[in-house]
């Protein structure tokens, strides 16, 4: 049985007090009450304060290019589909640069699991306004303020038909660990918007601002009614939903190659490159 020390990773370098540090700790008790070891997981991360989250775990990682971990993790789980292929992003990274990309991973429905650290900023690069950065908002750079409509990541999942879409509040841990367990229960591709304040350079959405919106879905709503997902995709303002707003069960990706019915990608027998010779030999 692994446990919350087996994932622990380099010291931190975040700001003190930052949103990310209840997500590292979550996610470290997450994955041992899951009973799942680190040699069995795969974190992929781009660019950003977020993407330093694997350096701060044990575990396979890949950390690569801005806007970019999708495609790697992609790559990765098509590979081995029997190794769990976690995403750790900011929302600068997946929804500005990597936009595109998460538009295709849920289209192709990869069963790889997407945590977005949405502090609505750029905050590596020093307080820059990110796509979820609110109508308005006044930074270093933009001083008369935001004039681009703000994103809304979890209405794009629902209209996109996304497998499973989730928000959670790196200020509620124990509801953060039950949506990153569900997420990694689920067969499909998941994305979980995980509102996570930043203290340095986001001075409008802080814990408290937080906490005087978000509330938990209770059992009333129904995450297989699409319509009424996406009306509280579309919530945001004074109140602000926690849990999974979006979840439908369909085909992932993998399943629908059946090369890797069998066994993955990297325990099948090597290429035979006779094969390709004698093909090659057709076209001389």
């Amino acid at each position: 049985m692994s446990t919350t020390q087996d994932f622990s990773g380099q010291v931190p370098a975040w700001c003190p007090g930052c949103g990310n540090f209840p997500i590292l700790k979550t996610f470290r008790d997450a994955m041992a009450e899951l009973g799942i070891e680190p040699h069995r997981v795969t974190l992929v991360s781009g660019i950003g304060q977020a993407a330093k989250f694997p350096h701060y775990t044990r575990g396979n990682i890949f950390n690569g290019l801005h806007g970019r971990a999708l495609p790697v993790a992609t790559g990765i789980r098509l590979a081995n589909h029997e190794m769990l292929v976690l995403v750790t992003t900011g929302d600068g990274d997946c929804y500005g640069e990597g936009g595109n990309h998460f538009m295709a991973a849920m289209r192709r429905n990869v069963n790889i699991k997407l945590f977005v650290h949405d502090n609505q900023i750029y905050g590596l690069t020093k307080g820059q306004p990110s796509p979820t950065t609110g109508e308005g908002m006044v930074t270093k750079n933009v001083p008369f303020g935001v004039i681009s409509q703000q994103f809304n990541p979890l209405a794009v999942a629902v209209a996109m038909d996304c497998s499973f879409a989730a928000r959670a509040f790196s200020g509620d841990m124990e509801h953060l660990k039950g949506i990153v367990k569900a997420a990694v229960n689920h067969k499909g591709f998941t994305l979980v918007d995980i509102l996570q304040p930043c203290v340095s350079f986001n001075k409008v959405n802080t814990f408290e601002w937080y906490r005087q919106r978000v509330y938990r879905l209770g059992a009333d709503h129904d995450p297989a009614d699409r319509a009424a997902a996406f009306t509280k995709a579309l919530e945001w303002g004074d109140r602000i939903p926690l849990g999974i707003i979006y979840r439908n069960e369909r085909p992932t990706f993998e399943e629908r190659f059946p090369v890797l019915g069998g066994k993955p990608l990297v325990r099948q027998e090597q290429f035979n490159t006779a094969m390709l010779e004698r093909t090659l030999a057709e076209f001389r």
